[in-house]
């Protein structure tokens, strides 16, 4: 594991932070050259991973006992964990074993998943490669796979010992996903930290790709938002569920349609729910305008590609559905929100 750290040659960062989540995951900002060592334990690891960070790295994961899966959210299916199982079972994985996973937050899910469920449960940690994995999928514990295209309708909480969050990783991602990452890291502005969409507003695109600094503030600041709920609600009984801002409609584009990654029906998702938070008198006009032009301005699709109709079809089959009822997250203000539970025919019609 040296060799494959010491090769990873990225950017200084100033800073390095530590916190932690739910007692049992310390999650860190820093070089991965010089945590993974220290925090990989002294015993048989096993790496999953994908065929990006295959193709990146190759040379170097050859030397570790690793699985590559495919990339996109087809894989993000049960196939493909039976598939991780009895490549376990046939090279003797027990729970003795660490599972790491290198990189994207499907990869993190379904490495997680399988980690959490495999003889009941092997240790695991993650190495996050992409932003959105860094603010928000590989953190908190939450891990699942896909059901014919709803989204991780099959999952667990279980934490992993450790996340590494690196910001130079982040200098290779195409534009498009860095761009999806950081659809996490405004709604975590609009739900608990203003200062954090205020930073946002002062900065551009370009400089957050640039400023390697400047980007693991961001970074920083976003995981405090979700390490800080999450260390409150791990379960998603009640605060937790302000991290979906956006989600439910979100899922339900993702689902429906193709033509968005998570990050873009993210971004949708949330200007939706701010129209309707208007409509309901919570949110102001003014700050439902700066929720729109902030993701206008980082360049992303404000309108849906899917139909109301087929969106609320959708939302009735989401998880977080409870008869006639769901529970959705209402923007009251720039860092703030509120969880009401509505009936789902009271959501269509303020959307048509």
């Amino acid at each position: 594991m040296n060799y494959f750290c010491s090769t990873i040659i990225t950017p200084q960062v100033e800073m390095m932070h530590k916190l932690q989540v739910a007692e049992r995951s310390e999650i860190y900002i820093g070089e991965v050259a010089e945590l993974l060592p220290r925090l990989l334990p002294e015993r048989r690891t096993i790496v999953i991973t994908d065929a990006n960070i295959d193709r990146r790295y190759h040379s170097l994961l050859q030397q570790y006992e690793y699985i590559m899966i495919g990339t996109g959210e087809t894989v993000k299916t049960m196939h493909t964990v039976e598939t991780i199982y009895r490549k376990f079972i046939e090279a003797g994985i027990d729970r003795s074993c660490f599972i790491l996973g290198i990189g994207g937050g499907i990869v993190t899910d379904i490495a997680g998943f399988v980690a959490s469920t495999y003889m009941r449960g092997i240790d695991f940690g993650f190495v996050s490669t992409t932003l959105l994995g860094q603010v928000d999928a590989g953190i908190g514990g939450k891990n699942g796979v896909n059901v014919d295209r709803y989204k991780n309708m099959v999952g667990t909480f279980s934490q992993p010992k450790f996340v590494i969050c690196d910001v130079g990783l982040l200098r290779t991602l195409p534009e498009r996903e860095f761009r999806a990452g950081l659809a996490e890291v405004i709604k975590a502005g609009i739900i608990a930290d203003k200062r954090l969409f205020e930073m946002l507003e002062r900065t551009t695109f370009d400089a957050l790709r640039d400023d390697t600094e400047l980007l693991a503030k961001t970074v920083l600041a976003a995981v405090k938002v979700k390490a800080d709920i999450v260390n409150r609600d791990e379960k998603e009984t009640g605060e937790r569920r302000k991290l979906n801002l956006g989600h439910t409609f979100a899922h339900a584009i993702e689902k429906c349609s193709s033509a968005m990654n998570h990050g873009e029906a993210v971004a949708v998702g949330t200007i939706i729910i701010s129209r309707i938070a208007v409509k309901l008198g919570v949110l102001t006009e003014k700050d439902a305008a700066r929720i729109v032009a902030l993701f206008e301005k980082f360049g992303f699709e404000t309108i849906s590609p899917v139909t109301t109709r087929r969106m609320t079809n959708a939302i009735a089959k989401d998880k977080k559905t409870s008869g006639e009822f769901i529970h959705i997250v209402l923007p009251t203000g720039i860092g703030s929100c509120e969880v009401k539970r509505m009936r789902l025919s009271e959501i269509a019609a303020i959307v048509e």
